[in-house]
C-alpha cells in the first residue's frame, strides 16, 4: 500500500504519548480525509445509506415528526466502522512500526481494526484488552493473527499495560485516536454525506460516541460538505467521559459502568476534543436500557444486528424531542455479545 504522507512522522495525541520522539502533527483536514478515502476504497467497499419503512413507522408511533436513514457500517470486515481505520493505518506505517510492530489497547472493534490493519501490512500487532471486553472480540481479534494480553479491568487500565509492553518491547503503541485512525474512522462520513447528497439533504446526523474518532471525522466532513446539517455525539450515561470533557472543555475522566463495551471509555482525549469544541452541535447522553431498546428496533425493523455501540445512535434519536426531516444514525457495529442478542428478545 502507497502513503499518502502522514507516514513520515509520529503523531500522538498527549494522554496517549509513549516514547516518541516530541513531534507533534497538525489536525486533520478535509483535504486530509480526501485522500484517506482513497486509501481505504483500494480495500473496503462503500456502506449502504438506506431507509426502512418500518422504521420509520416505529418513530411516527412514537410521535418523532422525522424520517430515519441508516448507514450500515457494521457490514464491513470486523463488523465495525473502526476496520476503516485499521486500513488506513496499514497504508501510513513508519519505517520503525513496520519493523518493530504494534501494540494498542481497546475493548473491541479498534482492537480487530489495528489486527486487520497489521495484518494487510504484514506485521506482528499486540492488543491489550481489559477483563471487560467481550469473549467474542477477544476471539476475533486472536483470529486476525494479533496477539491477544488481557490486562486490567478498565480500558484505562489496559491502555497503561499496552504503552508499558511497547516500551518493553520496542513496539510502536498505536494511541486509539492517532490522526491516521481517526481519518481512516472520518471516510464513513465522507460516503455518507456524499450519499445523502444524491437522495435528500439531511438535517440531523447523530453519532455513537466512544473515543470521539468518529463524531470528528463527521464534523470535519460536514463543515466541508453539508455545513446546514446538525452532528450530535450520543454517549451513554454510564460512561459519560466524553461529554463531560465537550461541556467543560478540559479532559475530563469518568467511570464506565455501561453494558455497551463500544462506549466504555474512561477519559476524554484530546485530539477528537479539539477538534469537536467549536464543530459539534450537541451531545447528548441515552441509558443503557435506551440502547437496548435502540438495538430491539434495529433489529426488528430494520433487519440490522448492533452492538450497544452499534446502536446508539438511534437511542440518541429517540430521547430527543423536535428533530424533523431527514435524519441519518450510524450502525456502526454488529459485534454484539451473546448477552447483547438475549437482551433483544426482552420486552
Amino acid at each position: 500500500m502507497a502513503s499518502i504522507g502522514w507516514s513520515d512522522q509520529n503523531y500522538w495525541t498527549d494522554e496517549c504519548r509513549a516514547g516518541d520522539d516530541g513531534r507533534v502533527s497538525t489536525d486533520p483536514t478535509f483535504a486530509d480525509v480526501r485522500r484517506a478515502a482513497e486509501v481505504v476504497a483500494r480495500t473496503l467497499p462503500p456502506t449502504p445509506l438506506q431507509g426502512h419503512p418500518l422504521l420509520d413507522l416505529s418513530l411516527r408511533e412514537r410521535g418523532l415528526a422525522t424520517s430515519v436513514l441508516v448507514k450500515h457500517e457494521h457490514v464491513l470486515p470486523t463488523g465495525s466502522f473502526k476496520v476503516r481505520g485499521g486500513v488506513h493505518l496499514a497504508a501510513t506505517l513508519t519505517p520503525a512500526e513496520r519493523a518493530h510492530g504494534l501494540v494498542t489497547c481497546s475493548t473491541g472493534n479498534h482492537a480487530q481494526s489495528v489486527a486487520y490493519g497489521a495484518r494487510l501490512a504484514g506485521v506482528p500487532a499486540t492488543i491489550v484488552m481489559p477483563t471487560s471486553a467481550p469473549a467474542v472480540k477477544r476471539d476475533a481479534v486472536a483470529a486476525l493473527g494479533a496477539e491477544v494480553v488481557v490486562r486490567g479491568t478498565t480500558l484505562g487500565e489496559a491502555a497503561a499495560a499496552a504503552r508499558e509492553h511497547a516500551a518493553g518491547n520496542g513496539a510502536s503503541f498505536i494511541c486509539p485516536t492517532d490522526p491516521r485512525i481517526v481519518l481512516g474512522h472520518a471516510t464513513a462520513y465522507l460516503e455518507l454525506f456524499e450519499q445523502a447528497a444524491a437522495e435528500t439533504p439531511l438535517s440531523t446526523l447523530l453519532v455513537p460516541f466512544g473515543s470521539g474518532t468518529g463524531a470528528a471525522g463527521a464534523c470535519l466532513v460536514r463543515d466541508a460538505l453539508a455545513p446546514g446539517c446538525r452532528v450530535v455525539a450520543v454517549q451513554s450515561d454510564a460512561a459519560p467521559a466524553g461529554w463531560r470533557s465537550w461541556r467543560s472543555g478540559e479532559i475530563e475522566t469518568a467511570p464506565a459502568t455501561t453494558r455497551a463495551s463500544g462506549l466504555a471509555t474512561t477519559t476524554g482525549y484530546e485530539l477528537p476534543q479539539r477538534l469537536l469544541r467549536e464543530r459539534l452541535d450537541d451531545f447528548v447522553l441515552v441509558s443503557d436500557d435506551g440502547i437496548d431498546e435502540a438495538a430491539r428496533l434495529l433489529a426488528t425493523r430494520a433487519h440490522t444486528l448492533a452492538e450497544g455501540a452499534g446502536a446508539a445512535a438511534l437511542a440518541g434519536l429517540l430521547a430527543t424531542e423536535g428533530l424533523v426531516g431527514t435524519v441519518a444514525v450510524v450502525c456502526t457495529g454488529a459485534n454484539a455479545s451473546a448477552d447483547e442478542i438475549a437482551r433483544l428478545a426482552a420486552a
